[in-house]
């Protein structure tokens, strides 16, 4: 009990999840609390070893690449198993303002690519959409299927010092986490059936069902059954588990790009007798090697002549080519005039102030504050290409004033936003540990959002990054009914 007190007190001047200000367990944590506090230190690392043994056993891994290592390391996502909890009310304001934000981001994608008015009122600049890295001439006018260019969409969300949730980005082009999302209600529901079956949780089975209805209904042939394929990189893609995983768990075709063939502006799986159509792809793949006749020739990942077929109107691709023009960080800003310009209403859920480097006087001003900021690079995710001003070295700090006044429309600034912290399972005790939220938006007919998500943590003291690519590990998120 001693220690669970001492684990409650480390974060009082910021938000924690399980205690409030004063150190008072949150009732809705406090069976968890009890649970935890009547387990020993070595029930707990038992614990804590059969975990870490169950996803080896299972191949639950991550492929980490470092430029110290001349070979990529594949290992476990770290797995802590004290659950994060967020409450009915909690869950039903953010689902409201997860679908407003996705509703808002698909107008703006169609209108890009159509008419173009939000540019031409003045509202985002037309040099950061023709000069975005992800913006795709060839999709100027084209219908996709569905309408949705965001099938799929892992939102990542922040509490503030105040408790309050923020968006802090908006991952649009091809989202990874899904799988660690059931594996992790898995893990727990086998090793802590008692806990577990205490609260009263939303599952989150019912997700992968709604995920496969999602791609179905995208159909443009609007087939009852129609054949639908997940497009992985392959084996060596660091999300490589994810892919094989989704494709078992929604009975979906797990293809590569040597697996398919474009003929007569159709797209068909290599058989050893005959070809099959293909009439959804589910690609996890970026655009430049989706196609070599239309982006980059030299991929070998994708297939030529697909994008013929998708102009054809012969298959669906999820998420649409181009969709990473709203993923861009810099267009992060803009989100919340989007969505009082297509939909009239005010964000329901608060973005994070930014600072875009492309403007002088804001980039004077973040230049002078970079110990203070966080600046990221706008193309980049998975927390590569950013400096953690706090934590940063003056020569860290130097070489970023170098990159920004060279290229200061590839680089946005923040104010750093402590994290809200909630306790992990280290070394038979708790500790607290900043975390986020990955919220799973699915979007076709309906707008769907898995409940709860996937917690993400960062597994060093002190640490604000919660990337798997970065160390980072994950929790199950429960979200009561009650």
């Amino acid at each position: 009990m001693e220690q669970l007190h001492k684990a409650s007190a480390l974060a009082p001047v910021l938000y924690d999840e399980m205690t409030d200000g004063t150190g008072t367990i949150r009732s809705h944590y406090e069976k968890i609390y009890q649970q935890f506090a009547r387990m020993s230190e070595a029930e707990l690392n038992r614990k804590q070893t059969a975990i870490i043994k169950r996803m080896m056993e299972e191949g639950i891994t991550f492929t980490l690449y470092s430029e110290s290592q001349n070979e990529p390391l594949e290992r476990t996502i770290p797995f802590d198993p004290v659950p994060r909890v967020i409450t009915r009310a909690e869950w039903e304001m953010l689902q409201k303002g997860l679908r407003q934000r996705i509703k808002a981001l698909n107008l703006f994608l169609w209108d890009i690519y159509h008419d173009q008015l939000i540019v031409k009122e003045g509202i985002v600049p037309r040099r950061m959409i023709v000069g975005n890295r992800y913006f795709r001439p060839e999709m100027m006018r084209l219908d996709v299927p569905g309408g949705s260019y965001v099938t799929t969409a892992g939102i990542d969300i922040i509490r503030d010092e105040a408790g309050r949730f923020m968006v802090l980005e908006d991952n649009l082009r091809s989202p990874s986490g899904f799988s660690y999302l059931y594996k992790s209600r898995s893990i727990m529901a086998q090793l802590f059936p008692e806990l577990y079956f205490s609260y009263s949780v939303e599952d989150v089975d019912q997700g992968l069902h709604q995920f496969r209805s999602v791609l179905k209904s995208l159909d443009p042939s609007g087939k009852k059954k129609p054949v639908i394929a997940l497009l992985t990189p392959g084996s060596h893609n660091s999300a490589y588990y994810e892919h094989t995983f989704l494709a078992q768990q929604m009975g979906i075709e797990l293809v590569e790009g040597r697996d398919l063939v474009c003929i007569d502006h159709n797209v068909y799986i290599r058989g050893m007798k005959q070809l099959r159509p293909v009439d959804v792809i589910y690609r996890r793949i970026d655009d430049d090697f989706l196609d070599p006749l239309a982006f980059r020739p030299d991929s070998l990942l994708g297939v030529p002549g697909l994008m013929n077929v998708y102009r054809a109107g012969n298959v669906a691709i999820a998420n649409a080519p181009g969709t990473g023009v709203a993923d861009d960080k810099a267009m992060y800003a803009y989100v919340p005039e989007m969505i009082r310009y297509y939909l009239g209403e005010e964000p329901m859920l608060a973005s994070v102030p930014t600072y875009l480097l492309s403007r002088p006087e804001e980039r004077e001003y973040a230049l002078a504050h970079l110990d203070q900021l966080v600046v990221k690079e706008t193309s980049l995710s998975g927390g590569y290409g950013m400096l953690i001003g706090p934590e940063s070295t003056e020569a860290e700090r130097h070489l970023f004033e170098e990159k920004i006044c060279a290229n200061p429309d590839n680089y946005i600034a923040q104010p750093t936003i402590s994290l809200s912290t909630a306790p992990v399972l280290s070394g038979g005790r708790l500790a607290s540990r900043h975390i986020d939220l990955r919220a799973f938006v699915l979007s076709g007919e309906d707008i769907h959002i898995i409940p709860g998500g996937l917690t993400r943590v960062a597994m060093k003291e002190g640490s604000l990054v919660v990337n798997s690519s970065q160390g980072g590990g994950c929790k199950d998120t429960w979200i009561l009914r009650d």
